[in-house]
C-alpha cells in the first residue's frame, strides 16, 4: 500500500478527534456546535448533535460517553431535526438554552424559560441541568428529567406533580432511524390505586398496578428487582415511581421501544434485555374481556376463564377463541344484596384495572371482606393484609377488567358470588384462629388456589355496622 494512505488513515483518529472537542460547561459566551461535545464531569455522559440509525438529520442528544455502542437517552428536538451540520446550542438573547438551525435561520428548539442569566451543566446522572448564573448558585430552573423522551435514568420521575400539573412520561421513538414522538407513552395514571400503563393514543395497550409491584410473580432469577429498587411515592402534592440501581457501578436503563414495550437492559460489553412487559397476549389489556380472567399456565388451549358466577357473553365466540366480548353474571336475577351471597377467592392474581377501585388504610383482610359485603355494588375486594395484620385494603364497584393469574405472587381476588353459586360448589374450610378483641369474626380461606367464602350469618346491617379503628 502507498506509505502515504497508511500515514492518511493513522492520523484520521486524530483528525476527528481535534474537530471533536469536549467542554464541560455552557455559557452564554461557550456554546455547543456540531462537533462539539458537552461532557459530565465522570465523562459518564456526554451531549452533543447526532443523527440516528440510517438517518442524516442532525438532533441533539445525550448517550453514555464510554459505551462502544452509542445508547441515545434523550433527544432535545425530537420533532424539528437540522439538515445539515450548521446546528448550534447556545444561550438566546432572552436567557433560553436553544437550537438554532443555521441553515433555515430559525430556532427549532428552546427551554421556554423565564430570561434570566444561566449556565448549563451534564450531569453524571445524564440530567442537563440549567442553573441561575454562571456558578449555578442561584439553584436549578430548568432539567433535561422533567422532560423524557423514551428512557428512563436512575433517578428519573415517571408520574405527576399534583400541584403543578407537570406530567413525566416516556413516549416511544417513531423508528429507529426517526426519534420523533411516537404513538405510544408510558405513564403513571393517578388514581386512588395508581397504576402504570401502556397507551397507543388514549387507548391501553396494558398496564401494571406497580403500586403492588412487590407482589412480584417473576422468578427471583430474572426479577428486575435483582438489578434495581423501585421506590413508589404517592401522596397529596405528587405521585411518582423511580429507581435506584443496587450496584451503582452497574449500567442499566428502562426505555419503551417503538412496537410499545417496555425493556430493561443492562451493559456487559453489549446490552442485554433481562425484563420486559409485555411478556405474552394475557398482558395484553382486557384480553379476555369484562369480568374474563387471563390464565397462561391453565393447561388448555384457551387461556381465557370467566371469573366465578360469570359466563362467556358469546358461547360461540369463546369457541373460536375470542373472548373479546367478556363474560356477564350467570343469573341476572337473583341479587347479590343481603340474598345468602358470598366470595371466591382467585389466587395469585394481577388485580382489575385499578382506576376506578376504591382504598382503604388500616383494615385487617376480615373488615375489608365486611366493607365490600356491607355494600351491595362492591363487586370484588382484595388486600395487602397477611394473617391478623391491618394494610391497604382495596375494592372495586364496576366492571372487573383485565385481570391474570399467576403461578404464584401477585394478589389474591375475592370476587363477589350470588348463593347459588356458593351452593352449586362445595364449602372448602381451613380452621383459623380466633379473632382479637374488636375484630370481626373470621372467614376460611383455605390453601386452594380458587376457594369459596361463605357467609355463616347474615349480612350486617349497613345502618348499624362499624369498621373498627
Amino acid at each position: 500500500m502507498n506509505p502515504k494512505k497508511w500515514v492518511f488513515i493513522l492520523i484520521l483518529p486524530f483528525l476527528f478527534f481535534r474537530f471533536c472537542t469536549s467542554i464541560y460547561t455552557i455559557t452564554p459566551t461557550q456554546p455547543i456546535k456540531d462537533g462539539n461535545l458537552l461532557v459530565s464531569s465522570g465523562e459518564t455522559f456526554a451531549l452533543g448533535f447526532f443523527s440516528p440509525g440510517n438517518s442524516s438529520r442532525r438532533y441533539v442528544g445525550i448517550w453514555y460517553y464510554k459505551i462502544s455502542e452509542r445508547t441515545v437517552v434523550w433527544v432535545a428536538n425530537r420533532d424539528d431535526p437540522i439538515n445539515g451540520t450548521t446546528g448550534v446550542l447556545s444561550f438566546n438573547q432572552n436567557g433560553n438554552l436553544e437550537i438554532y438551525d443555521n441553515t433555515r435561520n430559525l430556532p427549532v428548539w428552546d427551554t421556554n424559560i423565564t430570561a434570566g442569566s444561566y449556565s448549563a451543566r451534564l450531569l453524571d446522572s445524564g440530567n442537563l441541568v440549567l442553573f441561575q448564573g454562571d456558578s449555578g448558585s442561584g439553584g436549578v430552573v430548568w432539567q433535561s428529567f422533567d422532560h423524557p423522551t423514551n428512557t428512563m435514568l436512575p433517578n428519573m420521575k415517571l408520574g405527576l406533580d399534583r400541584t403543578t400539573g407537570r406530567e413525566w412520561f416516556l413516549t416511544t421513538w417513531k423508528s429507529r432511524d426517526d426519534p420523533g414522538t411516537g404513538e405510544y407513552s408510558y405513564r403513571v395514571e393517578p388514581s386512588e390505586l395508581p397504576q402504570v400503563v401502556m397507551l397507543k393514543g388514549s387507548t391501553r395497550v396494558w398496564r401494571f398496578p406497580s403500586w403492588l409491584a412487590r407482589h412480584s410473580s417473576d422468578k427471583p432469577e430474572v426479577t428486575p428487582s435483582f438489578i434495581f429498587n423501585s421506590t413508589y411515592v404517592n401522596n397529596r402534592d405528587e405521585v411518582y415511581t423511580f429507581y435506584t440501581l443496587i450496584n451503582v457501578s452497574n449500567v442499566a436503563i428502562v426505555f419503551v421501544d417503538e412496537l410499545g414495550s417496555l425493556k430493561m437492559v443492562t451493559w456487559v460489553g453489549r446490552w442485554v434485555e433481562f425484563y420486559s412487559l409485555p411478556k405474552d397476549q394475557c398482558d395484553d389489556y382486557s384480553w379476555c374481556g369484562v369480568y374474563g380472567y387471563c390464565d397462561s399456565n391453565n393447561g388448555r388451549e384457551f387461556e381465557c376463564t370467566c371469573l366465578p358466577g360469570y359466563e362467556p357473553r358469546s358461547a360461540e365466540e369463546w369457541y373460536l377463541r375470542d373472548a373479546s366480548g367478556g363474560c356477564i353474571k350467570k343469573r341476572e336475577a337473583l341479587s347479590m344484596c343481603r340474598n345468602g351471597e358470598g366470595f371466591v377467592k382467585v389466587a395469585n392474581t394481577k388485580i382489575p384495572d385499578t382506576s376506578k377501585a376504591h382504598v382503604q388504610i388500616s383494615l385487617s383482610v376480615h373488615d375489608c371482606e365486611a366493607e365490600c359485603l356491607r355494600n351491595c355494588s362492591c363487586l370484588a375486594f382484595t388486600s395487602e393484609a397477611e394473617g391478623r395484620a391491618r394494610a391497604n385494603c382495596f375494592t372495586w364497584h364496576e366492571n372487573l377488567m383485565d385481570v391474570r393469574r399467576f403461578p404464584n405472587g401477585g394478589l389474591d381476588l375475592y370476587v363477589r358470588v350470588d348463593a347459588v353459586e356458593l351452593d352449586a360448589s362445595p364449602l372448602l374450610i381451613t380452621p383459623m384462629p380466633p379473632p382479637e378483641p374488636g375484630e370481626h369474626a373470621p372467614v376460611a380461606i383455605p390453601e386452594n388456589s380458587m376457594c369459596l367464602l361463605r357467609r355463616h350469618c347474615s349480612c350486617p346491617d349497613a345502618a348499624t355496622h362499624q369498621t373498627p379503628i
